[in-house]
């Protein structure tokens, strides 16, 4: 089965029903992470030097020694051990970046200091800059983009304006995608008319607030005012959630954590107002003045839809990155929408330019930040607020991005879903700890990112002469890690906000998953040549670069590929016995038992390590896949097709090699365990023998022994299958091209490109060009 078909499914029963082994626990982790004590942080020392201890005196004990003590070993032994070398040299690194940015992690979070109520209210309290919410979406399930889109309805911004990027076909033939098209198109404008209740009863208890304190009214009917307007707020929200439909933990989350969430945040603050009351006080007016300020900042949104490939002047590129360029290039300008035959063209609207009552003008409003959001991310109440105060600050003038890398939603429902979500909320640590050595990398689900540095790195091309603005580079399909190094190299930097304020859909089957992890892995080594040139441009600038931040970033990009190809040397290899050594384990146990802890402290389980490691052996076919498609890319200079994700009640099919592979590995190392037994090999017959166990392990708890056949089956089918030849159409006879039923207005515009291509019998997509 071709990997790029999402939307292949197999007609097994409901995998998200709840699975034994799936995660019991529903309620999510704190926003703020927990302080951690002097101890754990003298641990987090110890085992990094210990670490660099054990490698070092592996190669000393182990590898100079048997190459000392046998100088006549032959050339096999000699190329053994260096291969071997380097493997566990390799290996130990990543463990080492592991450490190290799981370090500065904590020590992030023993320094942060959440920013309180108060300060926030002052600061936004006379604030008039705008913010703007870019929602790319393609061929999601409406009901995901609306959950979406009312987490950042609900932001607390003043000028808050959000945009649906709507990337389907403009113009579907088939009546069902029509349908959910249109679902898709509507809910812009309904979250916006739900929003209109709230927000007028919010603007008339501001109205009354404002005659009381002009007739000077007692401080207790103004105390009151507030309260009021506070109390019919939280209802509204505990309206809305108590009408919203519970059908997985997603919406779970988005009724109790982004509904509920903010309906208790109201709550509180009503709580403290109505003390007030009963203690015969009252903030003063102008702090009262700012609660009602919050309220209409709450419920103000401008809520919009854009459609970038009903118009041909834009890029037409299947790729999240191009979708998001096309609407920042129409940002702080008015478009005329120009008809030309088939096509539609945006003009730059011109300020005295004469305009027809039948002129359809697009009027797109500038915004100093924007915020981009997958469709299916959920933001908590003060996402935005926090982040822009934290980009206001003089100190972070020249931070480009800043974002608070996605957790999980807990309570998934399916073993693999659970898994993939502990290696998620165990990344949301590591990415905080790179911003700790300034290797911050933008993580794409969700930013804010200060417009000016995106227009300091745009390139501009013409393609089919229209002019491309490109921000957000689509070279790769993990344009977020490119575009970091691109502003890197302009001078700016990302920083990742030190609180869990985004939530992210994981994976609930495994071919899901291999989409999502294949082109995770492609890229990264393509990128690699940007950042040596980017390091030498801030070294020309006589910026500082520190040697952790390069290797946690060269680790970041190239990882994937040597752990694989290291992995499988290990796996595949007959390696002499004389080579290992207790100090390989001494140097990867710190690794494995700092990753155990963090997943404890993320409500997983310590064990979950062993069920980690299984599941990147059934994956490593999968990430070698992504390794080789950059290889591919770099020869041929070919973009590679961004494919989204599948996200679907039903199991998404897994292409039939990436499930026998796993197969072959419990298979090859059930070989490898009988070899070294019958050879006396004893620490090669423990690592086969835990590779067959938890490889083995993982097939039954990811994939499924019955999935499998199934999906093996279906690859092996399709590969055989050769779909049988179309007959050729009949000729059609086309209609004389007459003054009376020529499409002048086409032919004119196209000209003899799209007349030539119409005499050799294509066609637009709408109509026939040539006749009407």
């Amino acid at each position: 089965m071709n990997i790029t078909d999402t939307t292949a499914h197999t007609d097994q029963p409901d995998l998200r029903k709840r699975q034994w082994g799936a995660e019991k626990r529903s309620e999510p982790l704190s926003i703020v992470h927990p302080i951690p004590s002097r101890v754990k942080l003298a641990w987090g020392r110890i085992a990094i030097v210990t670490t660099i201890l054990a490698w070092i005196g592996y190669v000393i004990s182990t590898i100079m020694r048997q190459l000392v003590d046998n100088p006549d070993a032959g050339f096999r032994f000699r190329f053994e051990a260096a291969m071997y070398l380097a493997v566990v040299t390799f290996l130990t690194f990543s463990a080492l970046m592991y450490l190290v940015a799981r370090q500065g992690a904590l020590l992030r979070f023993s320094r942060h200091r959440r920013v309180p109520r108060g300060e926030l209210d002052r600061h936004f309290r006379s604030y008039d800059k705008s913010i703007t919410t870019l929602v790319p979406s393609y061929a999601e399930e409406p009901t995901v983009v609306r959950k979406t889109l009312w987490s950042v309805a609900l932001q607390e911004f003043t000028n808050l304006q959000v945009v649906l990027l709507v990337d389907d076909n403009p113009y579907p033939m088939n009546p069902e995608v029509l349908a959910k098209l249109q679902e898709t198109r509507s809910l812009a404008s309904d979250i916006q008319a739900s929003l209109k209740k709230p927000l007028d009863a919010a603007q008339e208890f501001r109205t009354l607030f404002d005659r009381q304190r002009e007739a000077g009214a007692a401080e207790a009917q103004m105390l009151a005012t507030t309260a009021s307007a506070y109390e019919a707020a939280a209802a509204w929200l505990e309206d809305m959630a108590a009408a919203e439909k519970v059908e997985d933990h997603v919406d779970e989350f988005f009724v109790d954590s982004v509904i509920m969430g903010l309906a208790r945040e109201l709550r509180l603050t009503l709580l403290a107002l109505n003390a007030a009351a009963a203690q015969h006080t009252s903030p003063s007016s102008d702090r009262l003045e700012e609660f009602h300020l919050r309220l209409e900042r709450i419920f103000s949104v401008q809520m919009h839809s854009f459609e970038r490939k009903k118009y041909a002047n834009l890029s037409q590129a299947v790729n999240k990155a191009m979708n998001l360029n096309a609407y920042i290039s129409l940002m702080g300008q008015k478009w005329l929408v120009d008809n030309r035959g088939d096509v539609q063209v945006l003009r730059a609207l011109d300020p005295g330019q004469d305009l027809s009552d039948t002129d359809e003008v697009l009027d797109i409003p500038d915004s100093g930040y924007l915020l981009t959001l997958d469709a299916d991310s959920l933001l908590l109440r003060d996402y935005c607020l926090r982040l822009v105060y934290f980009l206001e600050s003089e100190e972070n003038s020249r931070v480009a991005v800043t974002q608070t890398p996605y957790s999980s939603f807990r309570g998934a429902p399916t073993r693999i879903e659970r898994l993939a979500g502990a290696t998620t909320d165990v990344q949301h640590i590591l990415h905080q700890g790179k911003t700790h050595y300034n290797a911050t990398f933008w993580v794409g689900a969700n930013a804010v990112i200060r417009k000016q540095a995106l227009l300091d790195i745009c390139q501009k091309a013409t393609v089919g002469g229209y002019e491309i603005h490109t921000y957000i580079q689509d070279r790769t399909v993990i344009e977020d890690t490119e575009s970091s190094i691109d502003l890197g190299t302009q001078g700016w930097t990302l920083s990742n906000y030190p609180e869990r304020l985004s939530y992210s859909a994981t994976p609930p089957d495994f071919g899901s998953l291999v989409v999502q992890r294949r082109r995770w892995a492609n890229g990264g080594l393509l990128i690699l040549s940007k950042f040596v040139r980017q390091i030498s441009e801030r070294k020309r600038r006589n910026e500082r670069v520190g040697l952790r931040e390069v290797l946690l970033r060269v680790n970041y990009m190239a990882s994937i590929a040597w752990a694989s190809i290291g992995l499988i040397f290990l796996l595949a290899y007959p390696y002499d016995g004389r080579l290992l050594s207790p100090l390989i384990f001494a140097a990867a146990l710190p690794y494995f038992i700092a990753m155990g802890s963090d997943l404890r402290d993320c409500g997983h389980r310590f064990s979950d390590i062993f069920r980690i490691y299984g599941f990147n052996l059934i994956l490593l076919p999968v990430n070698m896949a992504g390794v080789l498609k950059s290889t591919e890319q770099a020869f041929t200079g070919e973009k590679i097709p961004f494919v989204r994700t599948p996200k679907v009640r039903n199991r998404t099919a897994s292409p039939g090699l990436y499930v026998a592979i796993p197969y072959l590995i419990v298979v090859f190392s059930i070989f490898t365990m009988w070899r070294d037994f019958q050879n006396s090999n004893w620490g090669n017959v423990a690592f086969a023998a835990l590779n067959t166990v938890l490889a083995l392990y993982a097939i039954r708890a990811y994939i499924g022994f019955k999935n499998s056949i199934v999906d093996m089956t279906l690859g092996l089918v399709n590969w055989l299958f050769v779909p049988p030849r179309k007959a050729k159409a009949a000729a059609v006879a086309y209609p004389v091209a007459t003054p009376e039923n020529t499409d002048w207005s086409t032919l004119l515009y196209q000209g003899d490109r799209r007349l030539d291509r119409d005499l050799r019998g294509g066609g637009d997509r709408r109509k026939r060009i040539g006749v009407k």
